[in-house]
């Protein structure tokens, strides 16, 4: 499936009354989504344990 088709199966899941703020919302969080998964696929992820350590010094 190429690009456009993935944007508009995403944009076809959203309720009717979405508005455009919504759609880019929604688009914005799918092309970052893929990108993560990409990392992690390549070994660019770290760890979870890691990762809850730095979240807790940031709300500390």
């Amino acid at each position: 499936m190429n690009e456009k088709e993935l944007a508009k199966n995403l944009i076809d899941t959203l309720p009717d009354d979405c508005t455009l703020d919504d759609i880019i919302h929604a688009l914005y969080l799918r092309i970052k989504i893929e990108k993560s998964e990409k990392e992690i696929r390549e070994g660019k992820g770290i760890p979870h344990e890691e990762a809850k350590k730095r979240l807790q010094k940031l709300f500390r």
